[in-house]
């Protein structure tokens, strides 16, 4: 408990290794993230799938009614006059 008060003061009095320890920690970090999503997967092999993609027309077509519906409400909002509330 009197740990966690002190803490602070301790750690503004050795400013200069708190900074370096910070820093040591993060780049640590940033090594450990760079490895794992930049050098790890350069070395694993890609899995091949045995059938190649479908493409779901009845998806497709769901979502080009969708985008028209909503095309077709912001060409009739823009269309749309408002009147002047300064006049």
């Amino acid at each position: 408990k009197d740990f966690l008060k002190k803490l602070p003061k301790t750690l503004g009095e050795r400013a200069f290794l708190t900074f370096l320890a910070l820093l040591l920690i993060a780049l640590i970090l940033g090594g450990l993230i760079f490895y794992k999503y930049s050098i790890s997967i350069d070395k694993e092999e890609p899995t091949i799938s045995e059938k190649p993609p479908q493409f779901e027309e009845k998806t497709y077509q769901t979502v080009l009614k969708t985008w028209q519906e909503k095309e077709k409400r912001f060409e009739e909002a823009d269309s749309k006059t408002y009147p002047d509330p300064f006049r």
